[in-house]
């Protein structure tokens, strides 16, 4: 008699000791859509709701270490990839997943904080666009990301299509330029891939400073949604569902004194069943 097998799903990804962001957003996630997260933790952070006041690397040699253990034993569906702060881990990391071609990757290029503070250092971008970019199936960065990664100033809807043309030419697979921080009531995002395929996901702006984790956790959502069998479109649409619904029903609940966590779990017994309107 068969047994059931949890999807599994790996986040390489720093940890923040807050509990909204980073490795602890990921796994809240990665359970509250039904998988088992496993992680690799690549530096640990002083941070709270207010901000970042350190960062602590792990020795590179123990990331990947850490990445073998997870990936040879529990064999995970899809991994997800949140900070990476230097250019030395960014390689070993790439090195290290490529010798598992056949899972999906989700890139979410952490580099600059809700709270403003910078997460990497500044040769890791070339690096990051030269070893990370081609091996992911999707990478996911903000307006501020993507400004980062385009060279250019990116603050409207064409400015977010044309970032993606231009991120596009570092071989990536597929990019979804996010909006969250464009000013609403209309949110867009910007799916580009490959094939030229161009998609823009719409949302509604939800007036709350409680968004702590939200690239994290929608980073972590896709690569879930691709551990149980979706396709990218479908992993990215049900994760935007998920994430609006995380950010709606913890709009007014109050952690910290900074910008709060989501409610990852604000409904855990019809998550799997969520429906696209």
């Amino acid at each position: 008699m068969s047994k059931y097998r949890y999807p599994v799903v790996l986040s390489i990804a720093g940890s923040d000791s807050g509990g909204g962001a980073g490795i602890q957003a990921d796994l809240k996630t990665m359970s509250a859509l039904g998988c088992f997260g496993t992680t690799a933790i690549t530096a640990v952070t002083v941070q709270n709701t207010l901000g970042i006041t350190g960062i602590h690397p792990i020795p590179v040699d123990f990331v990947k270490a850490q990445i073998k253990a997870v990936m040879d034993d529990l064999k995970p569906s899809a991994v997800k990839i949140g900070m990476v702060h230097s250019a030395e881990l960014a390689t070993a990391i790439a090195h290290t997943l490529s010798g598992y071609p056949d899972v999906p990757i989700v890139l979410d290029p952490v580099m600059v904080a809700t709270s403003g503070d910078r997460l990497i250092e500044n040769d890791m971008v070339a690096t990051l666009k030269k070893e990370l970019f081609p091996l992911a199936r999707i990478i996911t960065p903000n307006l501020n990301e993507a400004a980062i990664l385009a060279g250019m100033e990116v603050g409207t809807l064409d400015d977010m299509k044309m970032a993606a043309v231009l991120i596009m030419q570092y071989g990536c697979n597929a990019v979804l330029v996010k909006g969250g921080h464009l000013k609403g009531p209309d949110l867009f995002d910007v799916y580009l891939d490959k094939h030229g395929d161009e998609r823009i996901f719409r949302s509604t702006a939800i007036d709350t400073p409680n968004t702590h984790g939200t690239g994290c956790s929608l980073s972590s959502a896709i690569a879930s949604f691709l551990a149980l069998g979706n396709n990218l479109n479908t992993a990215i649409a049900q994760s935007k569902l998920y994430v609006q619904n995380t950010i709606e029903h913890g709009k007014d609940v109050k952690t910290g004194n900074g910008h709060g966590p989501l409610n990852h779990f604000f409904d855990p017994e019809k998550l799997i069943k969520l429906k696209l309107e």
